[in-house]
């Protein structure tokens, strides 16, 4: 019964733990952390999922689940400096990582040519 006890105790305090994490302010505006990479110079001119050509210079991202379009406040955790991307891809395809992003906007937040970063990305959805 103890151990039951404690178990139960365990788990109700990661639960806990892990929706403090999640916990918005504003309840319209979704947010999460996790790590971000940026797209390889030998995708610029192809054609993203959307249709659109992936050009370096813009910025843009690409999301497993967004919807194309949607505008995402990026905020590089290491460093504090942020942009705001549109969706117009698929991807990452690795579950490593939450974003993949333009070579321009992984510039702006200071992580191009380290390859990854710690991120928090937070969008709303229509």
């Amino acid at each position: 019964m103890k151990y039951c006890l404690l178990i139960l105790t365990m788990l109700l305090f990661y639960t806990a733990q892990g929706h403090e994490e999640t916990a918005n302010i504003n309840p319209d505006v979704n947010t999460k952390k996790g790590v971000a990479t940026y797209y390889a110079r030998r995708f610029e001119g192809r054609r993203t999922t959307s249709g659109r050509r992936y050009k370096g210079h813009k910025l843009t991202a690409a999301h497993r689940t967004l919807p194309f379009g949607t505008i995402v406040s990026v905020k590089n955790l290491t460093n504090g400096k942020m942009v705001d991307v549109v969706v117009n891809d698929r991807g990452p395809y690795t579950k490593r990582y939450i974003i993949d992003l333009s070579e321009s906007a992984a510039k702006e937040l200071g992580f191009w040519r380290k390859g990854e970063s710690k991120v928090e990305i937070s969008y709303k959805l229509p």
